[in-house]
């Protein structure tokens, strides 16, 4: 099994010029928890989670109701919160590869590239769905 037999192909992104409150907004209309952060060449220059938006608004979780109205949520800029220079991988990377990547350096997701084009990520979630697949058909 390959990282394309299991990434979500063309992410959801998001500006590093966006505010905290935007990265939730899109994560909540993506259903997904993780975005990466390109600048303004269109490059990926990080990637910020729901975690690191709870941490920076020291919030219990990102229902919601809690960072609707929060002012910080609507101040604080993505690349002030956002892990930069994201490990990364590419297509032709086996999918134990990229969870030993991921095992390794502390990360819960992987944007995929080819040179310098995001083509799609891996998550935490993305391994977990294709390990019960996997099980599944046994």
């Amino acid at each position: 099994m390959r990282v394309p037999d299991i990434m979500t192909r063309n992410p959801v992104t998001i500006p590093s010029t966006s505010t905290v409150w935007q990265a939730l907004e899109a994560m909540e209309r993506a259903s997904c928890h993780h975005l990466p952060v390109m600048s303004p060449q269109n490059h990926v220059v990080g990637v910020i989670t729901a975690r690191d938006c709870r941490l920076a608004l020291r919030m219990p979780d990102v229902v919601r109701e809690y960072w609707q109205e929060d002012e910080l949520a609507k101040r604080l800029l993505v690349r002030t919160v956002m892990t930069t220079a994201p490990t990364v991988t590419t297509p032709d990377t086996s999918a134990k590869a990229a969870a030993q990547s991921m095992l390794h350096n502390y990360v819960s997701c992987l944007p995929v590239m080819i040179g310098e084009t995001l083509v799609g990520i891996v998550t935490i979630s993305d391994m977990l769905i294709a390990f019960t697949r996997m099980q599944s058909d046994d």
